[in-house]
């Protein structure tokens, strides 16, 4: 019987969705498991995977703008939606591989699918049962305190919004020296560091205000480690996997029929 555990990444513009999707998906294939790639992003140009499925079979960016006059943030807005509405010719074509993981590439846009309802409405279709958000951080946003601090607090947004067990993930880490790394990782490991770090980078104008945002980052933000990886050798893979295979098997492999 097969899992059809779905992996949704998420992340902000250029946060590394994409190259994360192809890698992961290569990952699991060397292992001998059975992997499906879906986009979701009716923009994409230059993927570097070959989709399963692919939205731009049902949607197209371009002749959306064409057909209703949109400008690209308008157009973009209106294929979010659009997915909703083609989400169960998806969900068919999706069964018909009977996959163990179906890894889910979701649009450039970080508000498009976790702050507008089609993006909640696309997860609960598909599985609501067996879904997993990973949440990218971008290295080169997460290099500063109150850098890192904003993408934990939109992958607390997107946890919240999508209600959904969710990893987080610093994708891109061969971008960042060995010292921001071990820094990064304190923080998300230690939310007494990251006060201080906070404390040194901003002025005393608005402590009342990183206080009262620190203490929601220490109580519900950093419940779990962030995890590096980078397209290199499959850097992280395995630690990516892993959680996954925590949340839904109690840390149990799965096995090829």
């Amino acid at each position: 019987m097969k899992e059809e555990i779905f992996i949704f990444f998420i992340g902000t513009a250029g946060s590394g969705k994409s190259t994360l999707t192809s890698n992961f998906y290569d990952w699991i294939k060397l292992r001998g498991l059975d992997a499906v790639i879906v986009n979701l992003d009716p923009g994409a140009e230059n993927l570097p995977y070959e989709p399963d499925i692919d939205i731009r079979d049902w949607i197209s960016l371009e002749e959306i703008m064409e057909t209703y006059q949109l400008g690209p943030n308008g157009a973009q807005i209106a294929c979010a939606d659009m997915i909703a509405l083609n989400i169960k010719d998806i969900k068919s074509s999706i069964e018909s591989f009977k996959s163990d993981y179906i890894i889910i590439d979701t649009p450039g846009q970080l508000e498009l699918f976790v702050f507008r309802e089609a993006g909640k409405y696309t997860v609960n279709f598909l599985n609501p049962d067996k879904s997993v958000i990973g949440y990218l951080l971008d290295p080169s946003l997460a290099k500063t305190p109150s850098g890192f601090v904003s993408q934990i607090l939109l992958s607390m947004t997107a946890n919240f919004r999508l209600n959904q067990p969710q990893v987080n993930i610093l994708s891109k880490s061969d971008l960042l020296s060995e010292e921001d790394l071990e820094i990064i990782k304190r923080w998300s490991d230690s939310p007494d560091d990251l006060y201080g770090a906070i404390i040194n980078e901003e002025s005393s104008i608005h402590r009342n205000l990183h206080e009262g945002i620190l203490q929601i980052v220490k109580e519900f933000g950093c419940s779990s480690s962030i995890i590096p990886t980078s397209k290199r050798e499959f850097f992280g893979m395995e630690d990516v996997y892993t959680n996954i295979q925590i949340l839904f098997k109690g840390g149990e492999d799965l096995t090829k029929d």
